[in-house]
């Protein structure tokens, strides 16, 4: 991903709200299962990550493990995921709403 592409990706991210919260089980199946659909649907999405530090950074790690996933920007417990779409919805995909891109 260019510099480009990621500084229009959190323009547009600044005014989202996280649609994923993952907390103490950390990526279980249903919050992978989840995080799919909602990245599916919007393309990119906001994460709020609880836990310390160590937590954070070790999930975020797993995120971009993810297949085609790229994880924009992280800010303190928030993550910005985008992963473009095979389908994209335009009611649902946050890119083809935004006028940016």
């Amino acid at each position: 991903m260019n510099q480009k592409l990621r500084k229009k990706l959190r323009a547009i991210g600044h005014q989202l709200k996280p649609v994923v919260t993952i907390a103490g089980n950390g990526l279980s199946e249903n919050v992978l299962t989840e995080l799919n659909r909602a990245l599916d649907d919007h393309e990119l999405i906001k994460v709020k990550i609880v836990g310390d530090r160590e937590e954070r950074l070790e999930v975020i790690e797993k995120l971009t493990a993810l297949e085609e996933t790229d994880v924009v920007q992280t800010i303190g417990g928030v993550a910005l995921l985008y992963r473009p779409s095979r389908e994209p919805k335009p009611g649902l995909s946050n890119i083809l709403r935004s006028n940016i891109l």
